[in-house]
């Protein structure tokens, strides 16, 4: 009856009574022997009955998974309620066997995290981040990886600058990177964090184009998150913030005074006009320049000689390359300071010079040289740096007027011709001048309001293009007309005086009312009131009494 028994516990394991019985037989009726006998052996015939008793009838079933031993030793006979004490045994050989594994998985997970402490970089040993895709544009391929990596902006990444100092302290603040595009305000944002270290601090890169308050607290819940969890800090990056209003813009403030993230925010207007002054004072501005010709030019010919992220990446099966002197300052001199539209035209220039070859040259192998002509098709033509609602429209408009003020007829047109070719209004400096001919020529030469007024008639009704002759024979005349501002500046003491107690509600002389009604009339309204036609030589006064003697307009 035993026997029988541990023949029954071996089917039910999913083997036939035979294979059972010659398993028993060989393990001297020791279950486990046998179990372990049937697992290993290597009898193909013992095998292929195994899996002819146990398969399903369908042609491409899929191999039989075996259970863990442990599981079947779990069933006994009914007769035998107790289970014989080698399962015990078993089982508690198992237990030992799981809590040697967890114990090995915690050793390996704190093996790994004291590795990675050992391995913290300093912030001039940063790992680098790895290259972008190649199917990325050449500007972001090459964007700057630590920053001993940035070209230019040296006033900004000196030794002993602000960012500097705070890098090595690991205690970076929250800074606006104020400047015109592709002057490096993303890289710089990245790079910081890559010289500190991932260990310290977590990226986290938003864009005010496409992101909401929603995503910035998702940022920041994340972000308190990560710091009760490893001590590490966010950096929530948030290009183009001015485009967030003001409530937008509010959200920032409670999660900067707390210590929440350290924010960074990058924008191309000015941060005076178009950021919140609480945003202001919890941030340091940092003002980027244009970058200069030769820094253009290194970075240019970075590109060129970087293998895994540069121009080699876009000149796919192009062994052999180069770029010519000229391409390079013409390059340089052509882009407005702007890296990026650098970086972006070269490679366009090199796939230009791509698609001109035609065979492989006498190496046996495929090169190129891009020239003047591929870079001056890829520019098309120069870009002009003007938004007409932002800060540069107000630079050149007061150019402009400086330029008119202080007689120089070149440069008047000049800065014209900039804001018409920037796709500025013509009515609007229409307007401008106008305002110029009373204020800046004013009696000097009173021909000057005419001429304004009718240029803006003008521009009206001819519109451009054919209105710009208008527009800068009206500059030229206002340039080089005498100048006088005793008009503007008379009024303007006029208009203090009204805004000073003295004579803000000073009533009007009796003299010098109307008396329309009788009853005004025998008010005194009018009453000694002198003529001027009739009376040439009359020394009638008509200040206040208070005002007499003021002086506002200086003219002989």
């Amino acid at each position: 009856m035993e026997m029988e028994a541990e023949i029954q516990q071996l089917v039910s394991m999913g083997f036939s009574a035979d294979l059972a019985s010659q398993a028993l037989a060989a393990a001297a009726g020791d279950v486990l022997q046998a179990t372990d006998w049937l697992l290993n052996h290597n009898d193909h015939s013992l095998k292929t009955a195994a899996q002819t008793q146990h398969s399903p009838p369908s042609n491409s079933s899929p191999p039989i998974i075996q259970p863990k031993i442990n599981r079947f030793f779990h069933l006994h006979s009914k007769k035998d309620q107790n289970p014989p004490k080698i399962h015990q045994d078993y089982e508690e050989i198992e237990g030992d066997e799981q809590s040697h594994l967890l114990d090995h998985r915690k050793k390996r997970q704190k093996l790994a995290e004291n590795e990675e402490n050992t391995q913290k970089p300093s912030p001039e040993q940063a790992p680098k981040a790895p290259p972008p895709p190649p199917h990325a544009p050449l500007s972001e391929r090459m964007r700057p990886r630590v920053l001993d990596e940035v070209v230019g902006q040296d006033h900004l990444l000196a030794k002993d600058s602000l960012l500097r100092s705070a890098i090595s302290r690991g205690r970076l603040p929250s800074i606006v990177l104020w400047g015109p595009p592709g002057t490096g305000k993303t890289s710089i944002a990245k790079a910081i964090v890559s010289s500190c270290g991932s260990s310290v601090y977590k990226f986290v890169s938003l864009s005010a184009v496409t992101c909401g308050v929603k995503d910035v607290r998702d940022a920041v819940e994340a972000a308190r998150k990560l710091k009760l969890k490893s001590n590490k800090r966010t950096v929530l990056f948030l290009d183009e913030v001015h485009r967030f209003n003001k409530a937008q813009q509010d959200s920032f403030l409670p999660v900067i005074e707390d210590g929440s993230i350290v924010f960074i925010g990058a924008t191309t207007e000015n941060p005076s006009f178009h950021l919140i002054t609480p945003l202001l004072s919890r941030c340091r501005v940092l003002t980027l320049n244009p970058l200069k010709p030769d820094h253009l030019i290194t970075l240019a010919k970075r590109a060129v000689s970087d293998v895994d992220r540069g121009l080699a990446a876009s000149l796919k099966g192009i062994a052999r390359f180069e770029v010519n002197d000229d391409a390079f300052e013409f390059l340089s001199l052509h882009c407005d300071g702007d890296a990026r539209v650098a970086l972006n035209a070269l490679e366009i220039a090199a796939t230009t010079a791509a698609a001109r070859m035609k065979e492989p040259n006498v190496f046996g192998d495929s090169s190129l040289v891009v020239i003047v002509d591929d870079v001056k098709e890829a520019l098309q033509c120069k870009h002009l740096a003007y938004d007409r609602a932002g800060e540069e429209h107000y630079n050149l408009i007061s150019a402009l007027h400086k330029s008119m003020r202080g007689s120089d007829a070149d440069a008047a047109i000049y800065w014209l011709a900039r804001m018409l070719e920037g796709g500025e209004e013509p009515l609007y400096i229409a307007r401008r001048l106008v305002r110029f001919a009373s204020e800046d020529v004013g009696l000097a030469d009173p021909q000057a309001l005419t001429q304004a007024v009718s240029c803006y008639q003008a521009c009206h009704f001819i519109g451009m293009p054919e209105c710009n002759v208008i527009l800068a024979q009206c500059v030229a005349y206002l340039a080089l007309a005498p100048k006088s501002v005793a008009v503007y500046r008379a009024f303007g003491a006029a208009q203090k005086v009204v805004k000073d107690s003295v004579g803000q509600n000073e009533p009007v002389p009796l003299h010098l009312r109307n008396a329309p009604t009788k009853l005004m009339k025998d008010l005194g309204y009018g009453k000694e009131y002198i003529y001027p036609p009739h009376n040439p030589n009359s020394s009638q006064k008509y200040l206040p009494p208070s005002l007499e003697g003021y002086k506002f307009l200086d003219w002989p």
